[in-house]
C-alpha cells in the first residue's frame, strides 16, 4: 500500500508539480517547500553574528534594545520577494514557519538570542487577519519558537487602529501613521521578561519600534528583535 500511495504521489507530482516559492522551479520528492539551491543560496546577512548591525543601529536612541536580525537582503525582484510575496498574499504560511526554523538555527549561534522568554509577532488588524486568514510574521514566529524553545505570544501585542499601507511614505510619515496603533492586553504576562519582537520585513522600522515603546513601557522588560528580511 505505501509502495502504491508513492507511486500515485509521484505521478501526482509529474501533473501538478509543488513549485518552490522563491525560485519556481519543481521541488524534488525529498524537499520541503523550499528548494535545496535556495536554501542555501538565498542573501543571508549574517546578522546575528554582527551585534553593530545595520538594523540594530536603526533603533540606536529610539529604543532600548538588546538584539536585532534579519535573516536576508530584500531586493526588488528577488527571490526573497518572491518568498515574501507567497507567504504574505498566496495562503502559504508553512514558508514562514520554514523560514523561522531556518533563522532559529543560527539564532542560536548568538548568545544574544539563546535566553529568549516570549515571542510576540507584530499583529494584524482584525480586517486584516480576516482578509488573510493568518499572521504571516506570526507563522515565523512559529517556527523560531521551537528553535529557541520559548513561548509564542499571540494576542497580548494588539493592533487597535487599521492604518494605511506603509509602501510609498517617507520615514517620518511612517512613523507618524504608526503612532497610537499598538497597545498590550496583559502587561503583567511580561513583567521582567525578554521578548523577541518578529516581523516579515524591516525597512525604516517605524512598525517595530511603534509596538517596542509599547513592550518597553512594562517593567523589567528585555526587547531583541528579528525579521526575516531587511530592506534599505
Amino acid at each position: 500500500m505505501n509502495v502504491l500511495s508513492r507511486y500515485l504521489a509521484d505521478f501526482s507530482a509529474l501533473l501538478f508539480p509543488h513549485l518552490c516559492p522563491a525560485c519556481g522551479e519543481a521541488l524534488m520528492a525529498n524537499e520541503h517547500v523550499i528548494c535545496t539551491d535556495c536554501r542555501y543560496s538565498l542573501p543571508f546577512t549574517n546578522f546575528h553574528l554582527q551585534p553593530d548591525n545595520v538594523v540594530a543601529r536603526q533603533f540606536w536612541g529610539k529604543l532600548n534594545i538588546e538584539a536585532a536580525y534579519a535573516m536576508y537582503f530584500f531586493s526588488k525582484g528577488g527571490k526573497v520577494q518572491n518568498l515574501l510575496h507567497h507567504l504574505k498574499y498566496k495562503n502559504m504560511p508553512q514558508i514562514g514557519q520554514v523560514l523561522g526554523a531556518i533563522a532559529g538555527e543560527q539564532l542560536l549561534k548568538s548568545g544574544a538570542f539563546k535566553q529568549i522568554d516570549y515571542i510576540i509577532p507584530v499583529p494584524l488588524h482584525k480586517r486584516r487577519l480576516k482578509e488573510r486568514g493568518y499572521n504571516q510574521s506570526a507563522c515565523f514566529g512559529e517556527g523560531l519558537a521551537e528553535k529557541l524553545n520559548a513561548e509564542m505570544l499571540e494576542n497580548n501585542l494588539i493592533r487597535i487602529r487599521h492604518t494605511d499601507t506603509q509602501t510609498h511614505k517617507s520615514r517620518f510619515a511612517r512613523f507618524e501613521n504608526m503612532q497610537e496603533v499598538f497597545a498590550v492586553s496583559n502587561p503583567g504576562q511580561l513583567i521582567n521578561k525578554h521578548i523577541l519582537l518578529v516581523d516579515d520585513t524591516v525597512t525604516t522600522g517605524s512598525t517595530l519600534e511603534a509596538c517596542g515603546i509599547e513592550l518597553l513601557k512594562i517593567e523589567g522588560v528585555k526587547l531583541s528583535i528579528a525579521t526575516i528580511a531587511y530592506a534599505e
